[in-house]
């Protein structure tokens, strides 16, 4: 099959990036919800939980969650780490150079969203 010839440019908003790893982080298991950074949150305008930095055509994602009690929080965060970079690679085709999961706090038993 021959490729279609390359005209004008495609771009990638930040936010569908955000959108990708906060709806993957939400999908995983012993996540209970994202949760904006207190003292970070007024100097990098974290909102939600997710900052996406791309540099040089690479992302990098900071995640900031509360995760379940009784949960294995390295494997957990290994986990997102993986899904995360995996779905930015896989969606948008864009190397993922990191995704730095913060673990602000353990709580509750069930998914907020």
């Amino acid at each position: 099959m021959e490729e279609a010839p390359t005209v004008g440019k495609i771009t990638i908003d930040p936010e569908a990036l955000e959108t990708i790893a906060r709806l993957t982080t939400l999908a995983i298991p012993g996540v209970v919800r994202l949760t904006p950074p207190e003292k970070l949150q007024r100097f990098l305008k974290i909102e939600d939980g997710v900052y996406i930095k791309v540099l040089d055509g690479a992302v990098e994602v900071d995640l900031y969650l509360v995760a379940e009690p009784g949960k294995n929080l390295l494997s957990l965060g290994r986990h997102i780490q993986t899904e995360v970079g995996r779905a930015i690679s896989n969606l948008v085709g864009m190397p993922v150079k990191a995704v730095n999961v913060h673990i602000e706090d353990v709580c509750c038993g069930h998914s907020e969203g």
